[in-house]
């Protein structure tokens, strides 16, 4: 009879398995970094300053993408290309919170024919008052970008769900497939390099607005600690306040909607 005991309890703490290391996610933390290409809305930008208010209509603008390259990696140039860095922790096995930066880089089409709404008495080749009239970007009249970058710093707010057993993959601790999904809101820390009218060159950084977002995305987890993860983000942003020239009295205003579509590398752990 003691023997036939010990060996239902020995059966019993067999059958009991212990929960795989990517089962449960509550108390964990992650950190992402990668790069992203973005599209951007048309926006209307409106100049203001001492000797001129203009608004220029529906401005084109597109991102500036370096490729894959070792700036990425390299501490010293890892502003240069557009990139995503994440740092973040679970609240529960399904909810994390986090905070990041999305480096954007926003760059005005040059040479594209917009309108112009207005006045201009600066003393120079543009004054005028104008009401929807059109005038090409040229280089003399106005270079405007937000390349290092438009800093996007954000809080963010999402849920994760294995999907694992959708490709029957059994042992997530070596592979697992997760989708993920939230949404995030922060300010713009932009440096704005910008040229207008043949003013001196400004490109520094200045609290500019705000946004907010919505992501979704695919995260491949492997033996347990390492991922690779794919985001559509896309997102609000409203600068009501840009620096324009070393003039403080010079400030551009403008809004518009964004679209990124991300890659990261990451790792997440208990502490």
């Amino acid at each position: 009879m003691f023997y036939a005991l010990t060996q239902n309890i020995t059966a019993q703490e067999q059958s009991i398995k212990p929960d795989k290391y990517t089962a449960h996610n509550k108390g964990k933390f992650y950190i992402y970094w990668g790069g992203n290409r973005e599209s951007f809305s048309k926006s209307d930008i409106r100049f203001k300053g001492d000797n001129y208010d203009f608004t220029l209509d529906n401005v084109g603008a597109g991102d500036k993408p370096k490729g894959w390259q070792i700036d990425y990696i390299n501490p010293l140039r890892m502003t240069i290309p557009q990139t995503n860095f994440r740092i973040g922790y679970y609240v529960s096995d399904h909810y994390n919170i986090s905070i990041g930066l999305d480096h954007m880089k926003y760059v005005m089409q040059q040479n594209q024919t917009v309108n112009i709404t207005g006045t201009i008495n600066e003393g120079g080749p543009f004054d005028g008052v104008y009401n929807h009239d059109p005038i090409v970007l040229t280089e003399e009249f106005l270079t405007f970008e937000h390349t290092d970058g438009l800093n996007y710093v954000n809080t963010e707010f999402c849920r994760v769900d294995d999907i694992s057993k959708i490709f029957k993959i059994r042992n997530t601790d070596k592979f697992q497939v997760n989708i993920t999904e939230g949404i995030g809101a922060g300010f713009l820390y932009p440096k704005t390099n910008a040229m207008l009218m043949g003013k001196e060159r400004h490109d520094d950084f200045h609290i500019s607005g705000y946004g907010v977002s919505a992501k979704i995305g695919l995260n491949l987890t492997f033996f347990k600690h390492f991922f690779l993860q794919t985001e559509l983000k896309g997102g609000y942003i409203n600068m009501d306040d840009i620096r324009t020239t070393h003039n403080p009295s010079d400030r551009a205003s403008q809004s518009f909607y964004f679209l990124q579509r991300v890659i990261v590398f990451g790792g997440i752990f208990k502490v």
